[in-house]
């Protein structure tokens, strides 16, 4: 089930299965072939997304088009290849649901990256966004071997504070204007966790805590 490169262990590669009330959720390795959803979903959550996201010049519908995501992907398979990030998409029961990116991959005295990713609006409030960061932070950990996974979020973005902090994410300090994100240089809270501090793991704690679901229904 897993694979990968010596320089990159873990890539390409399919985690487990996890169970939330919107059935399984697991993380694959993003395709060309997502585009048609990727695009479909992209445009219609655009009063979610562009909020919260970096700043898209221009209409949201072009960046957002099929040439758009040819280059997007492009971009995101040739990093993969290199070994510093591993672009995946998460998937509801086979369906493509939203992306989940390990991004500056660094092994080493570093050993860490950072993560992001988005879940189409559909799938919101069944623990599909939880669950897909327990699977990829542990993914990073076990299987890429890094010791330490962080992110950024906006004060303001309630939800996805909440998704990290239910994963054991730490709030660590504040990082002052840096992200340009819909049209201006936001603030964000720098969160992170370390090996030392999953466990079991990530997702195992959040199937003992009951946050998640321990087995699919």
């Amino acid at each position: 089930m897993m694979g990968g490169q010596d320089r990159h262990p873990g890539w390409p590669a399919k985690t487990p299965v996890a169970a939330t009330r919107a059935g399984g959720v697991r993380l694959r390795p993003l395709s060309r072939r997502d585009g048609r959803r990727w695009s479909e979903y992209r445009i219609a959550d655009e009063a979610q997304l562009r909020p919260v996201e970096p700043t898209v010049q221009g209409d949201w519908a072009d960046a957002h088009s099929g040439q758009m995501w040819r280059r997007n992907v492009t971009g995101l398979l040739d990093m993969a290849r290199q070994g510093v990030l591993a672009p995946f998409a998460i998937e509801v029961e086979g369906q493509f649901a939203g992306q989940l990116t390990l991004g500056n991959i660094q092994h080493g005295v570093v050993s860490s990256c950072w993560i992001g990713y988005w879940v189409y609006s559909g799938f919101a409030g069944n623990g599909v966004a939880t669950a897909a960061v327990g699977l990829g932070t542990d993914h990073a950990m076990r299987y890429i071997g890094l010791h330490r996974v962080e992110a950024t979020v906006l004060e303001t973005n309630t939800a996805s504070r909440r998704v990290l902090a239910r994963a054991g994410y730490r709030e660590e300090g504040r990082l002052v204007r840096n992200l340009h994100i819909d049209g201006r240089w936001r603030d964000h809270l720098l969160v992170g966790l370390t090996v030392e501090e999953t466990g079991g793991g990530v997702l195992a704690g959040l199937q003992r805590s009951g946050i998640l679901p321990a087995r699919l229904r």
